[in-house]
């Protein structure tokens, strides 16, 4: 009976809270070991089936880059990386496309469906739902007076979200989208997870974004977790190199959701079991709040 009434008590407790985003959209970026461990991936699932069932609208941008490199390596494509970014021929673009908005996007919207939701996939070319352009490398040397500026092929940017595309589906489904975009040329760019997710919550005014990682969140020079913190603190935390690495794309679709008028961004432990609730349902949530 006392675990009973402690799981009632769980319900009422969160009730402020779905009161409070009822009717309202939040983007997930879905990435790194929530992505991987069976548990935590069946968990994600319920857990945005529940969002949906309590009248949440959730939007999932996945990453895959694991998944992306498994599968160069089995085929044998060697990858070259500059400033942190994967260059991304024709023949290496054809593969990335067919990982993420095939076999990755495919699979999370089969785990959805699984657990009770309707979730549909979706990639940048549909319904021309990420346009975008090709991304220009900064490389510094220090034999070179200039950063040099490199072509990496099918890696983009994001131009503009098409907002009406996924308000469309949103309303009976739950949007699961792949970060690949489509250029003026219609060819095929792979962009940042991160950036999409950052991107697409500006684009539909969503109330919140959460984005998944293997971290506690933003950490400071001691390595302890920093709960909340101001977007205009980031700028100094990056010239510190305290952020930096996987960190930096993560902040910095923080900073383009807030200035659009997002209310909170936040960066979450996803190796936590229902880590996307505890953020959403309790008053301290598990990872780093970033406000305007």
């Amino acid at each position: 009976m006392k675990t009973l009434i402690e799981k009632a008590s769980t319900l009422i407790e969160s009730l402020p809270y779905i009161r409070r985003f009822y009717g309202k959209t939040i983007v997930i970026k879905y990435g790194g070991s929530a992505m991987v461990e069976e548990d935590l991936k069946n968990n994600f699932a319920k857990d945005i089936v529940l969002l949906k069932y309590v009248g949440i609208n959730p939007i999932i941008v996945h990453g895959g880059g694991p998944q992306i490199a498994e599968m160069l390596d089995k085929l044998g494509i060697q990858t070259k990386f500059i400033s942190g970014m994967r260059v991304t021929d024709k023949e290496t673009m054809n593969i990335v496309e067919m990982v993420l908005a095939g076999k990755v996007n495919k699979d999370i919207v089969n785990l959805i469906n699984k657990n009770g939701g309707s979730a549909i996939g979706l990639s940048g070319k549909d319904g021309h739902l990420i346009k975008s352009e090709k991304l220009m490398v900064e490389n510094d040397s220090s034999l070179l007076q200039a950063p040099e500026i490199i072509d990496i092929g099918h890696v983009g940017r994001v131009r503009e979200v098409d907002s009406g595309v996924i308000e469309a589906i949103s309303r009976d489904f739950i949007p699961i989208i792949a970060p690949v975009g489509i250029g003026d040329d219609f060819e095929a760019y792979n962009i940042n997870a991160d950036i999409v997710a950052g991107s697409v919550a500006a684009a539909v005014k969503a109330e919140k974004l959460i984005m998944l990682t293997d971290v506690k969140g933003v950490l400071n020079h001691d390595g302890k977790l920093i709960s909340s913190i101001k977007s205009s603190e980031l700028a100094d935390l990056k010239k510190e190199k305290i952020l930096k690495g996987g960190m930096i794309p993560k902040t910095d679709a923080a900073l383009i959701a807030l200035e659009a008028g997002v209310s909170k961004a936040h960066i979450v432990d996803g190796r936590i079991l229902h880590s996307v609730l505890l953020e959403i349902f309790t008053d301290s949530g598990i990872g780093t709040q970033i406000t305007l």
